[in-house]
């Protein structure tokens, strides 16, 4: 059997030698006494499971904590003096970053136990984790029609070296998909410079895309290397190339003509070999017949067109990218929060996002640092009316009784039924696991039976000892 690894954060080290006398088939424990080391550790070579040790001097350890206890999927559990929950600074700590907590002195054959549900219970986090990577390609994340018909653009676009125009809304992630064609192409050892056509000045904009000489004009202390300058032998990314004055267009029009670029106030050609991908939330074709936008520069632009889809028209990818926000800023929720409630999930696929994925990660991240509860509901991310926010409301007892479901379902699946490699891959017994899917509504071979909210509130604590 595989050792399970378990990181000790103790600074005194007197559980941790404790614990070590109990190594065996099953567990291997590390031992650290300082908690930058320990934060350095997991971030090398993460563990499913740790053990932090709280005595002593308190000071520091409420903000200190999270960044050790913060990363998904692992678990955490507290071994605690019991003058520490008197701390009423440690309390919410203790609360909303730990599975679980132990007070001194330790009852090692309880704390194995506890150990063993939380590596369970990490173990499939970290399954679910793994299956939603499998969801990305070139970065980025969707298995609808509409992006299966993107990566495939893709697959050939970054084979060849020619210019790119994208297409899509604001919000869309044609930055994203700029980045893709730089890290997936050949130019990807050279530089990626982004540049907003729209966020320039107009005054600076022929500066800072072509760069200047020293004393080119007022305020012109020492020679500057523009944008196309600097990404020679990479990607220059165009955003909102619309809104390029047509002075600039000519001047653009002629360096993608001949490849080379006079700084402002120079006189010396310089040939500078990068990649051009512009991209518009505007009809360029449209601009190009109202006059605002020249033929040529858009003919030459417009190589290969990509047009990248609104999130509304791949709702089935809302799900996924909605998780994948959450994973990447677990650092800022509670402990307390453990993801979404299926109400929000259903309330993002039905929403239409004007703006786009940028909307989604904000509404996101908002949510993730107001939920008061175990699970972001619809009026949390700003998309649900009262009414469905207060029927989807649920105890606390409830959103843990939840989770457990969810947990167990997912193992049991994943083990096609089978309740003693489920019950291994828990860290829990046949028999513990037999009465937990009893109290849980869920039949032998993970069928669920009707919910059990009327079970909600007699949750047995004990049963996660």
């Amino acid at each position: 059997m595989q050792h399970r690894d378990v990181l000790v954060y103790d600074v005194e080290g007197d559980i941790a030698a404790l614990l070590k006398h109990r190594e065996g088939n099953t567990w291997r424990f590390r031992h650290v006494r300082d908690l930058d080391a320990a934060v350095q550790a997991q971030a090398e070579a993460p563990c499913l499971v740790g053990i932090a040790v709280i005595n002593g001097n308190h000071e520091g350890l409420p903000t200190g904590l999270p960044r050790l206890t913060g990363a998904a999927p692992s678990e955490w559990i507290a071994v605690v003096e019991p003058r520490t929950l008197d701390d009423y600074r440690m309390r919410p700590c203790i609360v909303h970053n730990f599975h679980d907590f132990h007070t001194l002195p330790t009852d090692d054959e309880r704390l194995l136990l506890t150990l063993g549900h939380a590596y369970g219970k990490a173990a499939v986090r970290a399954q679910l984790h793994a299956r939603q990577e499998q969801d990305r390609r070139f970065g980025m994340i969707g298995r609808s029609a509409a992006m299966q018909a993107l990566y495939r653009q893709l697959d050939k676009v970054v084979k060849v070296d020619v210019p790119v125009l994208l297409s899509g809304e604001s919000g869309a992630g044609k930055e994203l998909v700029a980045r893709a064609i730089h890290a997936y192409s050949a130019r990807s050892g050279g530089p990626f410079v982004a540049m907003n056509c729209a966020a320039v000045p107009a005054s600076l904009i022929q500066s800072e895309l072509f760069g200047h000489e020293k004393g080119a004009f007022t305020g012109a202390q020492q020679r500057k290397i523009g944008n196309i300058e600097a990404s020679a032998r990479g990607v220059l990314f165009l955003d909102e190339i619309g809104d390029l004055s047509p002075d600039l267009q000519t001047n653009l029009l002629r360096f993608l003509q001949d490849m080379n670029i006079v700084r402002v106030g120079g006189t010396q050609s310089i040939p500078v070999d990068t990649r051009v991908v512009a991209a518009s939330n505007v009809d360029l074709s449209a601009a190009v017949a109202d006059g605002r936008f020249r033929a040529d520069l858009f003919y030459r632009l417009n190589v290969v067109h990509i047009h990248v889809p609104p999130l509304r028209e791949r709702r089935e990818d809302v799900r996924a990218i909605a998780q994948s926000v959450f994973n990447a800023n677990v650092s800022i929720k509670s402990r307390r929060l453990t993801g979404f409630s299926e109400a929000a999930l259903c309330a993002m696929e039905n929403y239409d996002w004007p703006g786009n994925v940028r909307d989604l990660i904000n509404r996101v991240r908002r949510a993730m640092i107001m939920c008061d509860g175990a699970h972001i509901q619809p009026a949390d991310l700003g998309i649900g009316s009262p009414a469905s926010a207060g029927h989807d409301f649920m105890t606390l007892e409830g959103a843990r009784t939840q989770l457990d479901r969810e947990v167990v379902l997912d193992c049991l699946r994943q083990n096609h039924a089978n309740v003693s490699r489920s019950a291994r891959q828990l860290g829990i017994s046949r028999g513990t696991l037999y009465r937990l899917m009893a109290r849980l509504g869920i039949q032998n071979g993970s069928r669920p039976n009707a919910h059990p909210a009327s079970t909600s509130a007699n949750h047995d604590q004990g049963a996660h000892k």
